[in-house]
C-alpha cells in the first residue's frame, strides 16, 4: 500500500508548553488508522495541524506524496474533516448545511444537489432534509457533521472523537458508517479516548500521551509489546502498562 499521509517531526508549541512532540505518522492509503490517547494529549491539536487549521511550530504534513501546505489549494478537496466540535449552523435546514460546505470545493447546479441527498441518505437524514439543524439531537447533528464533511467525495476522512456525548445506537451508527466508507474506498484517521472504539474499527493504532506517539501497531501487535501471550491481555492493560495512567480516568 503507498502512504497518503505522513508527518515529519510535527511539533506545536504554545509558550512554552509543548503539546506535540514530534510527531512521526506514516498513514497506507485503505487504512483505518487510529489515535488512541486521554483528553489532553494533543490528538485533536494534531488533527488541526493536518488539516491547516493550526500552524506547527516546527514540522510538516505530506499528503499524498506532496508538502500539504505547498500545495494547499490542489489537495484540500481530497480531505475530509469531521471535528471535534460540532461544524454545523442551527439555523440552516440539514440540506442547506451540506450544501454550503459541499460547494466550497465548486460543486454547483444538478451535481450539488444530488451530492446532498447522497450525503444526507448516506447518514440516515434524507427524510430530515429539510428540518433546521437545531431542532436535531446530538446523535443527528454527529451526522450531520460527517455529511457535511463528504459531499466533495474526500480520499481521506479525519474523524475526529465524532461519538463524545451521544447515545449508543447513534455511537453504533456513526461507527459502522466509518467502516463502510473505508470499504467504499477512503482511507480514514480515527481519534479517540474511548478503547473499545478504536480496537472495533482500525487496523492499526497509535498510542498517544502528552503530545509524543508511545507505540504504533496493530491491536496483536501492541499487546505482544506488552506480553507474550496477547489473549490474556487487553488494549486497556497495554495503555497502562506503556503510559502508567488508566485511559477511562480522563
Amino acid at each position: 500500500m503507498q502512504t497518503i499521509l505522513k508527518t515529519n517531526d510535527l511539533t506545536k508549541k504554545y509558550d512554552n508548553k509543548v503539546v506535540v512532540d514530534n510527531l512521526n505518522i506514516e498513514i497506507k492509503e485503505g487504512e483505518i488508522f487510529g489515535l488512541l490517547g486521554p483528553n489532553g494529549a494533543g490528538k485533536s491539536t494534531t488533527m488541526n495541524m493536518i488539516c491547516d487549521i493550526v500552524k506547527p511550530t516546527l514540522g510538516n504534513v505530506e499528503f499524498m506524496g506532496k508538502d500539504f501546505l505547498k500545495n494547499r489549494k490542489e489537495l484540500i478537496g481530497k480531505l475530509g474533516y469531521i471535528p471535534q466540535d460540532l461544524a454545523i449552523h442551527g439555523n440552516l435546514k440539514a440540506w442547506e448545511n451540506v450544501e454550503l460546505f459541499t460547494s466550497l470545493y465548486g460543486i454547483k447546479g444538478a451535481e450539488l444537489k444530488k451530492r446532498i441527498d447522497e450525503s444526507l441518505e448516506y447518514v440516515g437524514l434524507l427524510e430530515k432534509k429539510n428540518d433546521y439543524a437545531k431542532t436535531f439531537s446530538g446523535g443527528m447533528k454527529r451526522r450531520l457533521n460527517i455529511a457535511c464533511a463528504i459531499g466533495h467525495h474526500p480520499s481521506l476522512l479525519i474523524f475526529d472523537e465524532p461519538t463524545v456525548g451521544i447515545d449508543p445506537q447513534s455511537r453504533n451508527f456513526i461507527l459502522e458508517k466509518i467502516k463502510e466508507s473505508n470499504k467504499n474506498g477512503a482511507t480514514v484517521i480515527y481519534t479517540s479516548h474511548y478503547m473499545e472504539e478504536v480496537e472495533a474499527i482500525c487496523t492499526r493504532i497509535a498510542i498517544m500521551d502528552n503530545g509524543k506517539i508511545i507505540a504504533t501497531g496493530t491491536g496483536e501487535e501492541l499487546k505482544k509489546m506488552v506480553k507474550d501471550d496477547t489473549s490474556s491481555i487487553t488494549l486497556e492493560e497495554v495503555f497502562l502498562t506503556m503510559t502508567g495512567k488508566k485511559l477511562r480516568d480522563y
